[in-house]
């Protein structure tokens, strides 16, 4: 990749049109290079939507037993509503390479500051109108992480297919070199 698309964000550089055009004239090794980046890209966001559904899990159980729906304490719920997590919204297919990956050290994004928020400490002095707002600008956050794990996802997949498609055609040998 050119020094000008090493400075872009990676899915900026995953959503650019560009990176998936001319797939059948690229080397396989470059083809690997970007699926190899559009599946960290996932990963990554994968991670994200993960921690995103577990504080909206924590927020929403808060707000039922503020308003009478619900009778335990937080602390008795937290086995239960930390193991729903675990199944809800499960993907089939492709398994995810690790379960937290590699974070860029530099984490000043809008998604490292909405984790950041220190809210749960908080949690017995936040009125509901702050709860509700920390929800909300959850909520939205995990809608803007899905829609680029989506786009990542849809790269990945792009690619595989080219990938997928020399070997059937026997352009790729078993090794994986290109055949002469």
């Amino acid at each position: 990749m050119d020094e000008h698309t090493e400075n872009r964000r990676r899915i900026d550089i995953i959503k650019d049109p560009e990176f998936l055009d001319g797939l059948e004239e690229l080397a396989l090794d470059a083809l690997r290079q970007r699926r190899e980046l559009a599946d960290a890209v996932e990963t990554e966001l994968s991670f994200y939507r993960r921690l995103l559904h577990g504080r909206m899990d924590l927020l929403a159980f808060e707000l039922r037993r503020r308003s009478g729906d619900e009778t335990r304490t937080l602390m008795d719920a937290l086995p239960e509503i930390l193991a729903a997590g675990e199944t809800a919204g499960g993907q089939e297919g492709r398994l995810p390479s690790m379960l937290a990956p590699d974070l860029p050290e530099d984490r000043r994004r809008s998604i490292d500051r909405v984790l950041e928020d220190g809210f749960l400490v908080r949690l017995p002095q936040i009125d509901d109108q702050e709860l509700n707002e920390i929800q909300s600008t959850l909520a939205d956050t995990e809608r803007d992480v899905s829609t680029k794990r989506k786009d990542a996802q849809h790269a990945f997949d792009t690619i595989q297919s080219e990938i997928l498609r020399r070997y059937e055609e026997g352009s790729v040998d078993s090794s994986g070199l290109l055949e002469t």
